[in-house]
């Protein structure tokens, strides 16, 4: 069966600016739910004196700071807790005083972290850096790999999965933190690779077909690297369903989030940059 993506272009035009708008409007008005790495907070590991004092426990016990709990290590278990904005280095410490009264004699510290909101302001700026350098790489690379309209296509596509991974962060109120950069990484890394390889396949079938009208080249081109695509989408999106179901809150966070990137870049792939290249004569243009 072959479908017809280059019918509903129109339509992905559509769709693609109300996200935008809807991602613009989310980030400005309800921002991100920075995490601990970023909003500065305290971080403990701690290892359990004895099996009753389960995580739960802990958990149950440290209520009042909307604590976030990780096992990690066999018994070690990671405590993050977040600080009011402003915090002085004095309230920092009595923060850590009271949480070490609440867990007293059930635990052992094996490390004791504080991120001030000045350590985290900068790992938010080297975050956003790390993002921002990755974008323009990918972009350079493409606009050397191609020319004409394979360059734009693939750079409007990109950008939209830039704005839309932070949209999706801010929609969600998913906590963003180093994972969630490297996430975004990881998305625009996954979204790039699915591009070149449908634009591989586009321009192979340009040469072959001198005059097939364009939208139906498009749609040949994508319909023969769909069961690729949704072969290698599927198989990363069950390793998510995995993590999700069996990883810890941090992983499930992770897990939703890569499974948003891959749907997106896969879509994005399909909708976006191929169908930018009906904009443009791809027999006159020169592909190096």
């Amino acid at each position: 069966m072959k479908l017809h993506f280059m019918k509903y272009r129109k339509l992905s035009y559509w769709i693609s600016g109300a996200l935008i708008l809807l991602s613009v409007l989310s980030l400005l008005f309800r921002g991100l739910n920075y995490g601990i790495d970023f909003s500065g907070g305290i971080s403990m590991e701690v290892t359990p004196t004895n099996a009753e004092y389960t995580i739960d426990k802990m958990r149950n016990a440290l209520a009042e700071f909307n604590p976030e709990l990780q096992q990690v290590d066999g018994k070690a278990i990671l405590v993050r807790v977040g600080l009011p904005k402003g915090s002085t280095d004095a309230q920092q410490n009595e923060r850590v005083s009271q949480i070490k009264n609440i867990l007293g004699d059930n635990v052992q510290y094996s490390q004791v972290q504080i991120v001030g909101p000045k350590i985290g302001g900068e790992l938010v700026r080297g975050g956003i850096w790390a993002i921002l350098i990755s974008f323009v790489l990918m972009s350079i690379y493409i606009w050397i790999r191609y020319r004409g309209g394979y360059a734009v296509g693939s750079f409007v596509s990109l950008l939209l999965d830039f704005v839309l991974m932070f949209g999706f962060f801010s929609v969600t109120g998913l906590e963003f933190n180093q994972t969630a950069i490297a996430v975004i990484l990881m998305g625009l890394g996954y979204s790039t690779n699915d591009k070149v390889v449908n634009y591989d396949r586009i321009e192979e079938n340009v040469k072959k077909y001198h005059k097939m009208p364009m939208t139906d080249l498009i749609d040949l081109s994508v319909n023969e690297m769909m069961r690729r695509t949704l072969m290698t989408s599927v198989s990363t999106l069950l390793a998510m369903v995995g993590l999700y179901i069996f990883g810890s809150t941090m992983l499930q966070d992770f897990a939703i989030a890569m499974t948003f990137a891959i749907i997106m870049g896969t879509l994005t792939s399909i909708y976006i940059s191929n169908v930018i290249l009906y904009h443009f004569n791809l027999r006159e243009t020169d592909i190096k």
